[in-house]
């Protein structure tokens, strides 16, 4: 097997026989063996119909039903980690990506790349100031984190070497930060720019509570990838700037009580921001901790993030 797409999709029913149909022409036109590999991630609105119907008609189509809608990163994890074709293509199924790109991807990554990342440079066009400057200021906060500089880390649209593809372990959000998981791995990465269309079918999965859940997965992903094995290094610092500010803010008021004669036992607004400040780096801690734990339960185990209900 040469090439395998890789579709993950959640209720895209009146988008997956359009898309069938143009990766069928794109790839088929490239000469290579390929087959699609679409993820239905818990639909409800009939695509598993569809897609039973597509893959009655082409023997290149396999499809995966996850038992329940368990988000787009195992959905897309499911994928990579099942396909079978030296190149893995991934691709969105709401008609956003344009399978005309997956050439250029190929052709870029058998350049010697590990992955090559696509680029949507005309996607905010006519919402320069809603859309695009948030859009910018996020990717170039995550390339400064992590420390990969790419200008979309948002896009679906990836070529990925098999062993690279297979190697990847994806939770919570993560999808969108798959280039910086695979720099980790040492993976040799190159982006090209793509077209972006308007979606044919449907509404958008996307809301702003994910704004939130990707922070905290950027903070995993930049925790994980640098500090992972000096823990020390990331709570010792907290311990240490903090431990600082009290004991400057302690001698202060021990000051204030030598010099001016003023009581502590009365100042309860000291004692709740100490109290905030600490709980808050209880948390953080807490929450940096469990996903080490998660991600050892998982990766010791080979324990996957999604249940195959069906396979046909």
């Amino acid at each position: 097997m040469d090439v395998s797409v890789v579709i993950p999709l959640f209720n895209e029913r009146d988008n997956l026989a359009p898309l069938h149909a143009e990766l069928v022409r794109v790839l088929g036109a490239m000469g290579r063996e390929f087959e699609l590999l679409f993820i239905d991630d818990g639909s409800t609105d009939g695509s598993a119909e569809v897609l039973r119907a597509i893959a009655g008609g082409d023997s290149r189509v396999r499809v995966i039903r996850l038992a329940r809608n368990t988000g787009q990163t195992a959905a897309l994890g499911c994928g990579l980690h099942n396909a079978r074709g030296n190149i893995v293509v991934a691709i969105d199924a709401d008609g956003e990506n344009d399978p005309a790109d997956i050439p250029r991807l190929i052709t870029r990554l058998e350049e010697g790349y590990d992955l090559v990342s696509g680029w949507r440079t005309a996607r905010w066009k006519g919402a320069q100031l809603t859309r695009r400057i948030p859009s910018v200021a996020a990717n170039r906060l995550i390339s400064w984190m992590t420390g990969v500089r790419l200008h979309d880390y948002g896009c679906t649209l990836k070529a990925y070497r098999l062993d690279l593809a297979r190697r990847l372990m994806l939770y919570g959000e993560m999808h969108r930060f798959v280039p910086a998981i695979a720099a980790e791995q040492g993976a040799r990465i190159a982006e090209v720019e793509v077209n972006f269309r308007a979606r044919r079918s449907g509404s958008s999965k996307y809301g702003p509570g994910r704004i939130i859940r990707t922070f905290l997965d950027l903070l995993t992903v930049k925790f994980l990838s640098g500090y992972s094995t000096r823990p020390i290094q990331v709570f010792g610092a907290i311990g240490l700037v903090v431990s600082l500010l009290g004991t400057a803010w302690t001698a202060m008021l021990v000051g204030e009580k030598l010099v001016f004669g003023r009581q502590l036992h009365n100042r309860p607004a000291l004692l709740l921001a100490v109290l905030l400040v600490i709980v808050g780096v209880q948390f953080i801690s807490i929450g940096l901790i469990g996903e080490m734990l998660a991600r050892t339960y998982h990766e010791s185990q080979d324990k996957p993030t999604y249940i195959i209900k069906e396979e046909f």
